[in-house]
């Protein structure tokens, strides 16, 4: 049988084929070892890919080695033409992703939450805010209750369906190397889950005001994805 030079087909996330344009980049001298790169604003305009892919592509670079990422200061090129032979490989859903889409559905599961949850699942719901207080005081919190508080929610809607789909993206977050990764880097930097933010959504679910529980919701995890772009942003 002839022997064809064919290439593998590759069906990469959007953010991995963004990398590849970086490192493209610096191996071609473009953006030389040492030197910034555009603002993530510019990169999203001139690729015509959203913001969130573009930190998503650069959270995997980092991973690789051939960027770094210095927080209040910018994104640098390292070495990229030591680093032919590594290849970016597809490493799960992106954190930004996965706060995009629960944004839009766990804000409108809280609401519901607010009209259907039980006083026995309230009580719960109560009791693992209390021990999110209690993992903040470890130096190495596992963060098991913020995914319980948000599980319970999930489950006081009394839709399966919902309770499947949250479940669902817990696990996306928790099992791509990608999410986890960048996660345990902003912990380092001190960006944990805020208490204030769950008890507020806390206290709207147990005055059962639906309009409340979403807006907390919403608050909730917008605070989280501005608060895990600042890892991208440059203060000067």
């Amino acid at each position: 049988m002839k022997s064809l030079q064919l290439e593998v087909v590759k069906n990469n996330r959007l953010y991995i084929k963004v990398a590849e344009q970086m490192r493209k980049l610096m191996e071609t001298d473009v953006i030389k070892q040492g030197e910034r790169f555009p603002s993530e604003r510019e990169l999203a305009e001139q690729l015509g890919v959203s913001r969130p892919t573009v930190r998503e592509a650069m959270i995997a670079l980092e991973m690789t080695g051939m960027i770094e990422i210095r927080s209040g200061s910018g994104i640098y090129a390292k070495n990229a033409k030591s680093m032919k032979q590594i290849q970016l490989i597809d490493s799960g859903i992106g954190p930004f992703d996965v706060l995009e889409i629960r944004l839009i559905i766990e804000s409108e599961a809280c609401a519901l939450a607010a009209a259907r949850i039980t006083e026995e699942e309230l009580a719960r719901l109560k009791q693992t805010l209390l021990d999110m207080e209690e993992e903040e005081r470890s130096p190495n919190a596992s963060e098991k209750a913020d995914q319980q508080f948000h599980e319970i929610i999930a489950k006081s809607c009394q839709n399966s369906a919902i309770e499947y789909v949250i479940a669902w993206l817990w696990d996306l977050r928790n099992e791509s190397v990608l999410s986890t990764g960048f996660l345990e880097r902003i912990r380092k930097e001190g960006i944990h889950p805020s208490i204030a933010e769950h008890r507020a959504i806390y206290e709207a679910i147990s005055n059962r005001n639906p309009t409340r529980a979403r807006a907390a919701m919403t608050r909730h995890i917008e605070s989280a994805t501005e608060n895990a772009a600042k890892y991208f942003q440059k203060t000067e």
